[in-house]
């Protein structure tokens, strides 16, 4: 059998049919000539349907189908050789919406006039879909890792950002705790920009950073003469932030009579200015964050009751790192990453020992320390990798071994089978280093080592 279709022509017609592409011919109006097996299988569009009809078929309400086609066939001069390289979404028969790749190719009768076209296509569907998909999961896998700018994959944070959504969806009048450094201002500028708040004013103030004397004009403003060098009237934070959010952090540090006056605010949205015997309305979201224990402060009596109860509406705790442990790589290559950016330095890489050192120190300033950890080591690396020995000191330095029960300095016949345990434990937790271990077990060395003779 004759193979090769330019000697025998006949065979082109099945050669078509068998290959997984479509291939397809126009007349010089864009009426579909000929439609290939390929071609009904990839657009479930049969020949029956398709002869005759113009390519304009395929189109539909998102997709151009091939009407890249019919411009194609008007002028065909922009194209180089007479072909056009082209993808397109069309419009299959059960009304799926079909990526395409496709070739066409001019075809000119003898006087070299524009007789139609031949063309292509291969059905990129599937892998364009499942490219969607992907970017889809990539992008649910990067929102459970992060929120706005807090970074956290951990149980903990994704509680977190849980309550944070629910917090963005109402007016709801939001208390945010835990320690310092843990992120109460990015928590709360993350619930300003998923509320209906988000193209107004975002302030953050912080209580224990200006003085008692000062704070008050600061939040409601003054007018002219309200005291000493009051030259002119001046708006406080409650007014700029107009139809926004104020952020309040230290709130505890606030004394009880500025307290009453914030309770005014959140109770009649009214203000009143320093000198000013007028109230004013304002619509302000508060957000308040505190390190300190509220209820133990209105124990002592430096926080209202009335007040704590009247900010204490929904309360958002965000965890210390030292209790979200399994986010500290996560947020190292979060740091490493922006810090390549400030130092104009590509350092994409981190000693698996100093890793392991981040990981198991406590950091009592949270994630703060631990950025300014990973600054300090781009100030102080010498290659493209941070190690041990770039970390500040306190870090670089091993977690405080845990404290054993001292051992008995007199000589028995046979260790009591609880003193070989501790001697076991404080040998492995100082590499065993008798030294150490002795300081550890609270004898001298010398005591440790007949011990362990007797091991």
């Amino acid at each position: 059998m004759e193979l090769d279709f330019r000697k025998n022509p006949a065979i082109l017609s099945n050669m078509l049919d068998v290959m997984a592409d479509g291939v397809f011919t126009v007349d010089a109006k864009g009426h579909i000539v000929a439609w290939s097996v390929g071609a009904a299988r990839i657009t479930g569009y049969s020949s029956q349907d398709i002869l005759g009809k113009s390519c304009h078929i395929l189109e539909g309400q998102n997709c151009k189908g091939f009407r890249i086609l019919t411009e194609f066939l008007d002028n065909p001069t922009p194209y180089p050789w007479g072909i056009c390289n082209q993808e397109c979404k069309v419009l299959g028969k059960d009304g799926r919406e079909l990526y395409l790749f496709g070739n066409v190719s001019i075809i000119r009768d003898e006087q070299g006039q524009v007789g139609g076209a031949v063309g292509t296509f291969t059905d990129l569907t599937s892998f364009i879909v499942n490219n969607q998909k992907i970017a889809v999961l990539e992008e649910q896998a990067k929102s459970r890792e992060s929120f706005q700018q807090l970074i956290g994959k951990s149980p903990a944070m994704q509680e977190v950002f849980r309550r944070l959504r629910l917090a963005a969806q109402s007016d709801v009048t939001v208390l945010l705790t835990g320690e310092s450094g843990t992120g109460k201002e990015l928590a709360a500028r993350a619930i300003h920009t998923l509320s209906d708040r988000k193209d107004k004013p975002f302030f953050a103030i912080n209580c224990s950073a200006i003085p008692e004397t000062l704070l008050e004009s600061e939040l409601f403003g003054h007018v002219k003469g309200a005291f000493t060098g009051a030259i002119r009237d001046k708006i406080g934070v409650f007014q700029a932030a107009g139809g926004g959010t104020l952020f309040l952090d230290e709130i505890g540090d606030t004394s009880p009579l500025l307290q009453l006056k914030l309770l005014r605010v959140l109770q009649e949205s009214e203000i009143r200015r320093v000198g000013d015997d007028r109230g004013m309305q304002v619509d302000v979201r508060l957000i308040t964050a505190t390190n300190r224990d509220l209820k133990v402060l209105m124990a002592e009596g430096t926080v209202r009751e009335d007040f704590y109860y009247r900010i204490h509406v929904f309360e958002i705790t965000l965890p210390p790192l030292r209790a979200r442990r399994e986010d500290i790589p996560l947020l190292v290559h979060h740091f490493m990453a922006a810090s390549s950016k400030t130092f104009r330095r590509e350092i994409g890489d981190i000693a698996q020992d100093a890793l392991q050192r981040l990981i198991d120190y406590n950091w009592p300033g949270n994630v703060r320390e631990l950025k300014n950890a990973i600054e300090h080591a781009f100030v102080t690396v010498n290659g493209d990798c941070l190690t041990l020995w770039d970390l500040p000191s306190e870090v670089q330095r091993p977690p405080r071994s845990k404290s054993l029960k001292p051992l008995s300095s007199k000589a028995e016949p046979s260790l009591p089978p609880d003193e070989e345990a501790r001697i076991a434990e404080a040998l492995q937790q100082t590499n065993g280093n008798k030294t150490e271990a002795a300081k550890l077990l609270g004898v001298s060395r010398v005591t440790l080592w007949k011990k362990i003779k007797q091991l």
